[in-house]
């Protein structure tokens, strides 16, 4: 065993425990890459981006904030569980992402989505599946029919979420049983290590990332059900009801990203809860609309600047908001990403590798550069892009090693 790494363990047993309340980590925390990063870089056209990354292959490498684990790291671990976000910790994240929903009890817990446990979880596999608000249909080869379900935190205690445990985010929408729908997995995933995914709390993820001693960026979901949820809880409530949890684990507000795709969100906690307002997020999700062009400045409704004036500091869209190309094909900033920074909003990008293999364009996340898009390696192409044109604070990554690799070989905190 090397000193490196008998150092590496040493560290990861120190309890970090009281992070939460004195500013978290002090000394740089060492970072495990493992072989992604440089297989990227490798991948690399040669050129001085590849000189530079590859002038720093030996490291040493360190926990980073401008490395933020999107849902723990999903690329290989089911999303939002322990195994998830332990993976992203020692790969250098230095920021962790809790995505907020609510149970039938009201009690919090981390799922992307109100109502994915059937993709995310094996609950069509236990007693629970009765609960569903949509029990399993089997597909219907006949008339074409796929495969479908629908079963949400809601539709079950926290007691029995508890019971579940977490898989990869995918489903068999040509599946007749509901054991065959829980497959789907992606090629470019695993379910290597999809067997035990541990499903946490709200209150948990707090106290797992207090103790990594990383600072914590949870994402209030939408709700898919009808608020004020039984005609008592609303919005304002769960809005609310996250933020406390952080308050009664005793973590400052300086250390929390309170995130919301709804401004209604964004404005409440800003005007009501102004110990966490510098640090609210606004995740730009208004390319949904089609009336809404990123390139198009007159299309931003509300303007960038109009948000700043309104107190918002940081703003998060996707990664493809951000980048364009120019009259060479030239990764370069987007008009967006000029508005922002003119308007003196720090941005936050997501999420980088959440394409499968980039040949071919990439995807949803590159779509605004694909003809600039034919391999793996320029992933790290558009990162650069992202941290030295665009000024980016950090970004959201499904494998967190990347951009902890990136953030140190450049310099980044």
């Amino acid at each position: 065993m090397s000193i490196r790494t008998i150092l590496l363990t040493i560290l990861w047993q120190v309890p970090l425990a009281l992070a939460a309340t004195v500013g978290f980590a002090q000394e740089p925390i060492p970072a495990d890459l493992g072989p992604r990063p440089f297989y990227l870089v490798g991948d690399l056209e040669d050129g001085d981006l590849k000189s530079a990354l590859q002038a720093c292959e030996a490291g040493p490498f360190y926990r980073s904030e401008f490395s933020i684990g999107h849902r723990g790291a999903p690329l290989q671990f089911p999303e939002h569980t322990r195994e998830s976000y332990v993976a992203a910790a020692r790969m250098g994240a230095g920021i962790l992402e809790c995505d907020v929903a609510f149970t039938k009890d009201r009690e919090l817990v981390c799922r992307h989505s109100q109502c994915d446990l059937h993709t995310t979880t094996n609950i069509l596999a236990t007693g629970l599946a009765g609960k569903c608000s949509v029990p399993f249909t089997p597909a219907d080869p006949q008339t074409g029919r796929e495969a479908s379900a629908q079963c949400c935190t809601s539709d079950l205690t926290l007691a029995e979420f508890q019971t579940l445990r977490g898989k990869m985010d995918s489903f068999d929408a040509g599946a007749e049983t509901a054991e065959a729908y829980l497959g789907g997995t992606a090629a470019w995933r695993t379910d290597l290590y999809a067997q035990n995914g541990t499903l946490m709390t709200h209150a948990e993820s707090i106290a797992l990332f207090a103790e990594f001693g990383v600072k914590m960026t949870p994402e209030l979901k939408s709700p898919e059900v009808a608020m004020p949820h039984e005609g008592s809880y609303t919005q304002e409530d769960y809005a609310a009801q996250m933020l406390q949890d952080y308050r009664d684990a005793g973590v400052a507000p300086a250390n929390v990203y309170p995130q919301s795709f709804d401004l209604n969100d964004v404005w409440y906690w800003i005007e009501n809860h102004p110990d966490f307002a510098d640090r609210v997020v606004y995740l730009d999700g208004r390319d949904s609309d089609d009336s809404f062009d990123p390139m198009d400045l007159a299309t931003l409704d509300p303007s960038m600047a109009e948000l700043a004036e309104r107190g918002l500091k940081i703003i998060a869209p996707p990664i493809w908001m951000l980048v364009t190309t120019d009259e060479n094909g030239t990764i370069v900033p987007s008009a967006y990403a000029t508005a922002a920074k003119d308007a003196g909003l720090e941005i936050i990008a997501w999420s980088l590798e959440r394409s499968g293999p980039l040949a071919g364009g990439g995807g949803y996340y590159f779509q605004s550069v694909a003809d600039a898009i034919n391999r793996d390696g320029d992933v790290l192409e558009v990162l650069d892009v992202l941290a030295t044109d665009v000024g980016v604070m950090g970004v959201f990554s499904d494998w967190p090693a990347t951009t902890t690799f990136y953030a140190n070989c450049m310099g980044l905190d």
